[in-house]
Parts: structure tokens; sequence; C-alpha cells
């Protein structure tokens, strides 16, 4: 199969948000029970304090920080601005009005927070005109985090039943990841881990799961199939940043392994594959899925710069640029008007260099088959010269063979593979010692689970070393 890359046109990117499911509004559980009591005015003045920012340390100055939504936005939470709370948080233009003795279990940080020493103004979080600003999270994030620290055992058995929510456990893990609630982080995470067990798994077999819509910067696309489900692309791609982030290898390798299934007959999957393992540096996925992706398409990098090389857009009756004919092909993971994958430069660059290394590995084994130990018997009751030039004949014949050749010169596993089944097929070589057979046929079985593991580095960027 030939592997060709070529430039293309210019390149604009777009944010693609995730789509949340949540509970629903005025509920304090996604069953829609136990509603807690709002306030009725809109500022509640608390004692002359206030509580420093731990500015001496990156992660707490990134968590607690000033908010960018005008005050004449913000609106209270129907669920969790309580009547009776002790700390008044804004997400997003949001107010919660939680208890100061919730947050502060699990010595999280919002513990370490509230121990600093005390200023002489107001202290944040005592009214809705001074909250504590909890920047990078959503609002149904936040209020699902919440709903597990209030939630009462018969309400968190949801999470074990089938009608368990993904995305809340999702979200719930990422916000106590965040501020430091690690055992409401563990026991997210492990009923994470107990959804994605089941069998049939729902991410694979759930609606939308053969299908795949791909976005710039690595994103999959926010989209709801018709009956309501999420796509399956969304979540594998929130759960595999989730493992990573919270150091889950067995729930990291779950989704790597789901990956690895949906890559094999789909080329967007093995996209996502690819541009996960480069954001996320997994060696585990990064040499299959750049494989997968080389082998199944033709590949084009963006391109900076419009080089004038494409034909002019077509124009609508009103003047405009047709929308169809101005977004084809400009992002990256779109597939260009020619049916070309459009990847990064950096993508770009692994590919060629990891086809360049494969081709030559195969240059070499195609000549010069595997070694192995002969069997004592053989020199003792044939000439081992003879058996050897056997091995070396069977090799030359069978790396040569229509099948072998009608795979891609950078399939070097595939032909491998092909050459084994030959070796099964028949045996052995012609006139090899039977006490031979078994250990040429592993010394076919070590080289590939060698290339299997080398196959990271085959991809590495083309100035490290090999």
């Amino acid at each position: 199969m030939a592997f060709t890359l070529i430039n293309s046109g210019s390149y604009s990117s777009k944010l693609c948000s995730e789509d949340c499911l949540s509970p629903a509004e005025g509920s304090r559980s996604p069953s829609g029970s136990l509603k807690r009591g709002r306030c009725d005015s809109l500022s509640d003045p608390g004692p002359p304090e206030k509580i420093q920012a731990l500015s001496s340390e990156a992660k707490d100055t990134e968590m607690f920080s000033s908010t960018s939504t005008p005050r004449n936005l913000w609106k209270r939470d129907d669920t969790y601005y309580m009547d009776d709370g002790s700390c008044i948080l804004l997400v997003e233009d949001t107010l919660f009005n939680v208890h100061r003795t919730i947050l502060s279990r699990d010595s999280s940080s919002f513990s370490t927070m509230f121990t600093l020493p005390q200023g002489t103004q107001e202290a944040e979080g005592r009214s809705d005109d001074t909250p504590i600003v909890l920047p990078g999270d959503s609002v149904s994030e936040f209020r699902h985090f919440l709903w597990a620290l209030y939630a009462l055992p018969p309400e968190l058995c949801v999470v074990s039943s089938p009608a368990a929510d993904l995305n809340v456990l999702i979200d719930i893990a990422r916000i106590s990841n965040k501020y430091s609630f690690k055992t409401l982080e563990t026991w997210s995470l492990d009923a994470i881990q107990v959804y994605v067990d089941r069998k049939p798994s729902p991410l694979i077999t759930m609606p939308g799961a053969a299908s795949y819509n791909y976005s710039s910067n690595g994103a999959s696309s926010s989209r709801r199939l018709p009956d309501g489900n999420v796509d399956c692309s969304e979540q594998l791609t929130r759960l595999v940043r989730l493992a990573q982030l919270c150091n889950h290898e067995r729930l990291l390798s779950t989704m790597v392994t789901f990956l690895r299934q949906l890559m094999s007959s789909s080329l967007q999957y093995a996209l996502l594959a690819m541009t996960l393992a480069d954001e996320l540096d997994l060696r585990v996925l990064r040499g299959a899925a750049y494989l997968e992706v080389m082998q199944k398409s033709m590949v084009v990098k963006r391109a900076k710069v419009d080089l004038g090389l494409r034909p002019p857009p077509t124009l609508n009756p009103d003047g405009s640029i047709s929308a169809s004919a101005s977004t084809v092909g400009e992002n990256e993971g779109d597939v260009d008007e020619e049916g070309r994958l459009v990847v990064s430069r950096e993508q770009q660059l692994r590919l060629l260099t990891g086809y360049y290394r494969l081709t030559g590995i195969w240059e070499t084994l195609r000549l010069t088959p595997p070694p192995f130990d002969h069997a004592p018997t053989c020199g003792a009751t044939w000439h081992q010269h003879g058996c050897t030039q056997s091995w070396l004949e069977f090799w030359k014949e069978k790396t040569k063979s229509d099948l072998v050749l009608a795979m891609g010169l950078s399939d070097v596993l595939g032909r491998l593979k092909q050459v084994q089944k030959d070796y099964d097929r028949w045996g052995s070589a012609t006139y090899m010692h039977h006490d031979c057979r078994l250990p040429a046929r592993r010394s076919i079985q070590e080289m590939i689970r060698k290339i299997e593991e080398a196959l990271p580095d085959y991809f590495a960027d083309a100035d490290d070393d090999f």
C-alpha cells in the first residue's frame, strides 16, 4: 500500500466543549430527591475577616482566583445555595452556598485554605459579593461533585446500578482530584471501573460506537445521539484523560484496550488514539495508533500559509464563501476533498519517520532470518549447516510470496505474521531437523514481540536517538 504525505492549505482551529449530563435542576440527586432551601437576600455580610490566597503554591493559585463574569450576571444555584451554608463559591456565573465542614473533609485543598491566617478585610466566601472563585470548572461538574458530598447512602447506590450515569461519575472524579478529595476520588474511579467492565461493555455496544466526529486539538466533538446517549468517542476521550490525570493504571489499561479494538476498524478512532497518545505521552498506545493511521489512509499535513494551490472557493449567491468549500480539509482530523486525512506537522513528521524506519527494518529482515539455537540432536545426527541453509532458503522464499508483497512495505508486523502462518501451514522448512522446527517458530514469534514493543520508538521524533 502506498504511503503518501502532502502539504495542504490553510488551517483554522476550534475548541469543542464537553457536553455533560447533569441532574435535573432543583434536585439534590439525579433522582430528584431532597431539595435544599434557599436564602431570600442576595447579600449576607459576615464577620470582618479575610482568608489569604495560597500564593506560595502554584496549584492553589490556579484553583482560587478572580472571575471575569460580570457581577450582575451571577445567579444562585437552585439546589446547592443553602440557607444554612457557611461558604459561598462562584463557579462560572453560579453561586453555591455550602458548609465549610463538608468542604474540609478528607484533608482537601479547602481545608488547607480555611486554616490560613486571616486579614482585616471581609473573608472571601462570606457573602455573595465576595465569593471564593473556582476557575476551570463547569456548573454541572461542580453540582455533580456536591451531590456526591451530600448524598445519602441509598442515593449513592445508584452508581452501581444499571441506571448509573458515567458522565456524572467522571465529573465527580475530576473535581475530587483537583481539590484533593482522595477518598471521594477513589470511590468514583472504582465506580467508573465497574461501569466500563460490564459485559457487554456499554462503551463498545452503545449506539454511535461505530461512528465518530473529530475536531482539532485532539478533542472529540460534543455530540448527542438521537436517543440521548453521548457519542462513544467523547466518553472514551474523557475517560482516557481522567485515568491519566488520576494515575489510575487499571482504568487507563481498560481504555487503551477499547481504543485498540475500535481503531482497528475505524480510521477516525485511530486518529483519536494517535492524538491522545501524543497529548498524554501514552507509549502503550502511540505505536499501534500511528501504525493504524499510516496503513489506513493517505494523510496531508495542515499548512499555516495558504500557498494558493487549492481551487478557488465556491461562492454563495450573496457573495459569501460556501461553508462546505471553506471548511473541508481545514482542520486536523478532517478529510479533504481528495479523501486525505489532515494531521498536524508534528504528526506528519512522526509518520514519515516511522515509515522510513519500518521499511528499513523489513529490508534487513527479508535478507536475514531471525536466528535460533539448533537442537543438540541436529548437530549430532544432521549436518547443521544444511539445516541452517534450509531455514534461510525457506525465509527468502516466503518473504517474497504474493501475500507478503501485497501488504504495505512498512507493515513489518503483518508480513512477519504472514510468514509465520506459512511456516505453520507447512510445518517447517524442507530438510530442517525435526527438533529445530519449534525453536525456528519461536524465533519468528520473538521477532514479532520485539517489534511490537519497540513500535512507539519507530514513531518517535526524527531527532531522537533510535
